[in-house]
C-alpha cells in the first residue's frame, strides 16, 4: 500500500527521517515545499511572540533557512524536527522537533501551532507522540521546555503530559529584541514508574504485590539478552530482562517459558532455568516481586515479537543501558556472577 503522503504529495520526495503517526496528524521531515505554508503560518504576531526564536516581521528566507538548518541538525545528528500536517488532507499546521544535547541525555523540546489550528487539541497531539516516540526510539532521559510565562495553551499541554515544573527564569525572545521575558522550565524523564493502567493491574493494586518473572539468558560468549521495552508502553525506550506476568493458576518456571515463546519466538524447558535471584521494588501504586532465573540452554533464535529491540551485552556493559529501576540491582549481581 503506498504511504499517504506520496498521493498527498505526487512528485515530492520526503527528505530522510522518521514519520510518526497519530490519530489525525502526522510529523514527517520538513522540504522546500513546505516554505511557503511554514512562512504564512508563523508570520504572526501571536506566535512569534511565543516562540524564543522567531522574529516579527518573520522573513521568508528565514523559513527557507530554517528548514535547511533543520535537515542539517538532523543529519548531524543534532536535533529532530518534524512539520505537523493534518493526516487526510497534508496540510501544514505547524511544528515541533527536539534539540539535543552534547552527550544526547537531554532535549529541549520546541513546538508551535498555526493559529487557526488552536483549540482543537493538535498541540496535545503531536507533543504526546513526538515524546512517546523519542523516549522509545532515542537515547535521551529526559526532555525539557522552556515556555513564556503567559502562554497558557502550552502550560495546559505541559501540565497534562506530566511534564514537571523545574524552575522559572528570564529568556529573550527574538520579537522582543533586548528584553528579558519571564519564562517557566520543565522536565519530563523517560523513567516513569506510573504502571500502565489496565484491568489486570488495576486488581493487583488492591493487593499492592505484582508478581512477574523474567530471564538472563546467557549465550556461548556470556552475554546478556536485554530487550528495549518499545513505544507505546510505560517506561518505553528502557531495557529490561525477558519476562512478564504470571496468569492464574502458573509456576514462575511456565510463566517464564510462556513469556520466552510470545515475546522471543524461543522454546525452553522449565527445568533449565536456574534461580538465580529476586528483586522486590516499591513503585508508586503497587510493589514489584520479580524472581529472576538463569538460563542457557533454548532452541530458535531470539526476534523481538512484541516490537521490542533486542541486544546481546556483555556483563561489565550492562550498567551502559538504562533499564527500570527494579532491574538495576540486578546488573552487579550478574556482572559478579558471570
Amino acid at each position: 500500500m503506498p504511504d499517504l503522503f506520496d498521493s498527498l504529495m505526487p512528485g515530492v520526495a520526503l527528505p530522510p527521517g522518521p514519520v510518526l503517526r497519530s490519530a489525525r496528524l502526522a510529523l514527517r521531515p520538513l522540504h522546500g515545499e513546505d516554505v511557503a505554508a511554514f512562512h504564512r503560518l508563523i508570520n504572526d504576531w501571536d506566535i512569534c511572540r511565543r516562540v524564543p526564536d522567531a522574529p516579527f516581521p518573520y522573513p521568508e528566507s528565514q523559513a527557507q533557512d530554517w528548514i535547511d538548518a533543520a535537515a542539517a541538525g538532523r543529519e548531524a545528528g543534532r536535533a529532530e524536527q518534524f512539520a505537523i500536517v493534518e493526516t487526510l488532507s497534508g496540510t501544514l499546521v505547524g511544528c515541533a522537533g527536539l534539540t539535543f544535547s552534547k552527550d544526547r541525555k537531554d532535549a529541549e523540546l520546541g513546538y508551535w501551532i498555526g493559529r487557526q489550528y488552536w483549540r482543537q487539541g493538535y498541540a496535545l497531539e503531536a507533543v504526546r507522540r513526538l515524546t512517546e516516540w523519542a523516549f522509545a526510539s532515542l537515547p535521551i532521559a529526559q526532555i525539557t521546555a522552556v515556555v513564556a510565562a503567559d502562554n497558557e495553551g502550552s502550560l495546559a499541554v505541559l501540565r497534562h503530559l506530566s511534564f514537571t515544573q523545574t524552575g522559572k527564569g528570564h529568556r529573550v525572545f527574538s520579537c522582543r529584541p533586548g528584553q528579558k521575558l519571564p519564562v517557566r522550565h520543565f522536565a519530563l524523564a523517560r523513567d516513569v514508574e506510573a504502571p500502565v493502567e489496565t484491568p489486570a493491574l488495576v486488581a493487583v493494586q488492591k493487593s499492592a504485590t505484582l508478581l512477574v518473572v523474567a530471564a538472563a539468558l546467557i549465550d556461548q560468549q556470556g552475554r546478556v539478552l536485554l530487550a528495549r521495552r518499545p513505544e507505546g508502553r510505560k517506561m518505553a525506550g528502557l531495557w529490561e530482562f525477558p519476562g512478564g506476568k504470571l496468569e492464574p493458576g502458573e509456576t514462575p518456571e511456565a510463566a517464564l517459558a510462556r513469556e520466552l515463546r510470545e515475546e522471543l519466538g524461543l522454546e525452553a524447558d522449565p527445568k533449565d532455568f536456574a534461580p538465580f535471584v529476586f528483586a522486590s521494588h516499591a513503585y508508586d501504586t503497587f510493589h514489584l516481586l520479580m524472581p529472576v532465573f538463569l538460563c542457557r540452554r533454548w532452541q530458535g533464535e531470539p526476534q523481538g515479537r512484541e516490537g521490542q529491540k533486542l541486544a546481546w551485552v556483555a556483563p561489565g556493559n550492562l550498567a551502559e543501558y538504562p533499564m527500570p529501576a527494579a532491574d538495576r540491582p540486578l546488573i552487579p549481581m550478574l556482572r559478579d556472577f558471570l
